[in-house]
């Protein structure tokens, strides 16, 4: 294991986390304990992974016809996870919501298929609904919207605050970038020189998974991460692409505010 203290590369036991990064040559664990959950990438279909283009502000598409569907409990078909995903942004909903980018439209995070009703349970002709996630940066809310596929229409909103799902892709790398811009980054910057020869410019240089960071009872954190649980919060296991782990473990960044703070 070869880590990094105060600016010198050190082998042998292990050494303390710094407000330098550090690098390690081992797989950091696939899960985190206590308030973080994993996330950096949408779950689903083929067809969920990335955000789909955005469109011009006030610009509606047109729900797509219904074409390949499943048949009771089965998974969503590409055809309807398409279907429901363009149904679930209404224009008001659009020009009124922002992405991690603070770009208009809502992030949107998964689609999947609805639960059923007690009273639907076992029908012969089951409802096919889907419910498509979203994260609303302009007033960090977390937005359900619950879509008739056979209908074709919106038949519920869900709208929730302090609500802090396992961020995107889009989110981990935003989170990534934002922690390149920052004075507290150049840690992560020292070390990807070190293992690379190369100056760390922009986030598609690393491998990024990002977990949620809560601050609150249980773990109150600095004053700096206060806001965490109602803003959206995330850590960082950040990697060189096809290289060594760097451990940035002890920065949190906040997506909500555009802010990089460190756990003391």
């Amino acid at each position: 294991m070869i880590h990094r203290h105060l600016g010198k590369v050190m082998a042998g036991a292990a050494v303390a986390v710094t407000a330098t990064a550090i690098m390690i040559g081992v797989t950091l664990p696939g899960s985190a304990s206590g308030e973080e959950s994993p996330g950096g990438g949408p779950q689903g279909s083929a067809a969920e992974q990335g955000q789909a283009a955005r469109q011009l502000p006030g610009v509606v598409e047109s729900a797509p016809e219904q074409q390949k569907t499943g048949t009771g409990r089965d998974p969503l078909t590409d055809d309807e996870i398409k279907r429901a995903q363009t149904l679930a942004v209404s224009r008001d909903f659009r020009m009124s919501s922002e992405d991690v980018k603070g770009s208009q439209g809502p992030e949107r995070l998964s689609t999947d298929l609805a639960e059923l009703g007690p009273d639907e349970v076992g029908a012969a002709d089951a409802p096919r609904r889907a419910e498509v996630t979203y994260y609303d940066y302009r007033d960090d809310t977390y937005v359900t919207k619950t879509v008739d596929l056979r209908g074709g229409k919106v038949t519920g909103t869900d709208t929730q605050r302090g609500v802090q799902p396992p961020p995107n892709r889009d989110e981990a790398r935003e989170a990534a970038r934002l922690l390149i811009a920052d004075k507290l980054g150049k840690g992560l910057e020292k070390d990807f020189k070190d293992a690379t020869g190369k100056t760390l410019t922009s986030p598609d240089q690393l491998t990024v998974t990002g977990f949620v960071y809560r601050a609150g009872e249980g773990n109150p954190g600095p004053a700096s991460v206060q806001d965490c649980g109602e803003h959206r919060c995330v850590r960082l296991f950040t990697r060189v692409t096809n290289g060594p782990w760097i451990d940035t473990r002890q920065l949190v960044i906040d997506l909500s505010a555009h802010k990089v703070a460190e756990l003391s």
